[in-house]
């Protein structure tokens, strides 16, 4: 699949969220406590990270993905067409183009934004490391 991310990333994925991330990490804890290891967390908040997707980035990494061209054709369109303008009380600002971030209320973006997020994953493969992201 095109859109595949890794298996222990738990955002934005069927029936896993953060309790599974939660399970997942006190078992590896408790394992390796009771082995004498001692163990290093680190949790990465990435607010607003959404809104702040770059979309050329994507298009490598979806390029990568060996993804058909005409398929990242149509999503390069689609994301490089979206205008937007803000309302303050009754007035409209002129309408602005979205450069950054994936399209919010789209059921592709957080597929999209998971795939964007997967090197993160990527950055500690190879090691006792446990990446979570959500």
């Amino acid at each position: 699949m095109y859109l595949a991310t890794a298996d222990n990333q738990f955002g934005f994925k069927k029936n896993i969220g953060r309790n599974h991330a939660i399970f997942s990490v006190r078992i590896l804890v408790e394992r390796a406590t009771k082995e004498g290891n001692i163990i290093n967390l680190c949790a990465i908040d990435l607010p607003k990270a959404f809104d702040k997707a770059n979309h050329h980035a994507l298009y490598i990494k979806l390029t990568k993905s060996l993804i058909p061209v005409e398929l990242l054709e149509l999503l390069e369109k689609w994301l490089s067409n979206c205008m937007t303008s803000v309302k303050w009380q009754d007035v409209f600002s002129p309408m602005f183009m979205i450069t950054f971030g994936a399209r919010q209320g789209s059921v592709l973006s957080p597929y999209l934004f998971a795939v964007y997020l997967d090197d993160l994953y990527k950055l500690y493969k190879g090691t006792r490391s446990l990446s979570v992201c959500r």
